[in-house]
């Protein structure tokens, strides 16, 4: 079977990450896949034609219900979706958005849910029958690049290299877009620099919004402790991710959090803001720190530094975590029996 796969593919982005693995997925079990930037396409009518021009496609499959999810609307092959988090979290407060979204759900032959949240909120908010979606984690895989050197990555991050043994470094992963919220800790967490120098935070990721990417840029400039760091491949953000001291998540929104998940699976704690896609794999004081404000990240981060036996609980309980429920083969099975599901028209 040939399948469609619109997704938002923006480099180095989560959401790119998980179309690839998902990708990878279904052409393991014999099929074949045309993975396809969501942003190439102007309309509904764009994909028909592509697809009407192209009998070989039996089939489509979109992440997030609107961006792409809208596209497949007016396709004569069965379709699945994925949800992408922004669209169940986000999107649906605006009416417009809801019914088109409302419109795919419909349509679809099945839709896939990273978390039993996000299954709630879309059968609340798009009337959907509970039984065509899914709920299926995301499956996580870390390869930390050998060649990787910290100092130069904290050289290049325009971070102090003296004392490097010694410096404390919060790595907070997100694309530059308003959704993910760098700025949240910015001014709180160069208050808390000055107390203490060895303390740093380093942003890293792709520049997703232009507009919004100037005023980080200018913001972190004049912020003490907070450096912005150029994006790197997903080994050498691994590897980073594996030498810091905690990752930091400040998302206003998400669907499930990968870089979350990453960091439970390479041994890192984890200090996420408490949002319920955060909330859904972080467990407080358990598999990870959940923070409300500012100020409760400091407290968070100072018991973290204080409490080994703190810490090394919550590195302990979120690699079992991740082992025990966001395998790689649970995954691959799911998506193979959907696809497949979608053949059987």
């Amino acid at each position: 079977m040939k399948l469609l796969f619109l997704a938002c593919l923006s480099p180095k982005t989560g959401n790119h990450t998980t179309a690839e693995r998902i990708r990878s997925h279904i052409e393991s079990a014999g099929h074949t896949c045309e993975l396809r930037d969501a942003a190439e396409f102007q309309s509904p009518a764009e994909v028909a034609n592509l697809i009407s021009s192209n009998p070989t496609f039996e089939g489509a499959l979109a992440i997030h219900l609107f961006k792409a999810g809208r596209l497949l609307l007016d396709i004569q092959v069965p379709f699945g979706v994925i949800f992408g988090g922004t669209d169940i979290n986000e999107d649906v407060k605006v009416e417009q958005k809801r019914v088109v979204m409302e419109q795919v759900l419909q349509k679809a032959r099945f839709a896939v849910a990273f978390t039993d949240k996000l299954k709630e909120e879309a059968e609340l908010y798009l009337l959907s029958q509970s039984s065509r979606i899914y709920v299926q984690p995301q499956g996580i895989q870390t390869e930390v690049s050998e060649k990787f050197c910290w100092s130069e990555f904290l050289r290049s991050s325009d971070a102090s290299i003296e004392h490097v043994d010694e410096l404390r470094v919060f790595i907070l992963v997100c694309g530059l877009r308003r959704v993910k919220d760098p700025l949240y800790l910015v001014e709180v967490f160069s208050e808390w620099h000055y107390e203490n120098p060895l303390n740093v935070l380093i942003i890293i990721g792709p520049k997703i919004d232009p507009l919004f990417t100037v005023e980080v840029e200018a913001v972190v400039k004049r912020a003490a402790g907070v450096f912005l760091a150029q994006e790197r491949s997903q080994q050498e953000l691994h590897a980073a991710m594996k030498r810091c001291f905690a990752v930091v998540n400040s998302s206003v929104s998400e669907g499930m959090s990968a870089a979350i998940l990453e960091a439970m699976d390479l041994g890192v704690p984890v200090l996420a803001r408490d949002i319920p896609g955060n909330a859904a794999v972080v467990q407080h004081e358990f598999t990870g720190l959940l923070y409300s404000s500012p100020q409760e990240f400091v407290h968070q981060s100072h018991r973290l530094l204080s409490d080994h036996e703190l810490r090394e609980r919550v590195v302990r309980n979120g690699k079992l975590y991740v082992e025990e429920h966001h395998g790689l083969n649970q995954e691959r099975e799911t998506y193979r029996r959907l696809v497949d599901a979608l053949s059987a028209r």
